[in-house]
């Protein structure tokens, strides 16, 4: 299950093309929703380069969108607000 699930987020097994990634307050938005259950999953990676490290964030959200367009924008917003609440911290282990 974690296998598909990372497969998903990083494109692997999927025909979908990778969705355009955005630049939002110096961190790289790349959403990456993935077909559901006849519906498409929110979920995205948001990156920023610290101390010249690439960091990486990948989250996932029960909310599905009946398009892909519609997942894409819906990952940006809730990717956008993870980076205002949240800023580098974002970024620490657990």
């Amino acid at each position: 299950m974690l296998k598909a699930l990372w497969s998903r987020l990083f494109g692997g097994g999927t025909a979908e093309p990778a969705a355009e990634a955005i630049e939002y307050n110096g961190y790289r938005i790349r959403p990456t929703p993935y077909p559901s259950k006849g519906a498409y999953q929110t979920a995205g990676i948001i990156e920023k380069e610290i101390g010249g490290e690439l960091k990486e964030h990948s989250f996932v959200r029960a909310e599905t969108h009946p398009s892909r367009d519609q997942a894409v924008e819906f990952a940006i917003h809730k990717a956008q607000q993870l980076i205002d609440e949240q800023g580098d911290r974002i970024f620490r282990q657990g």
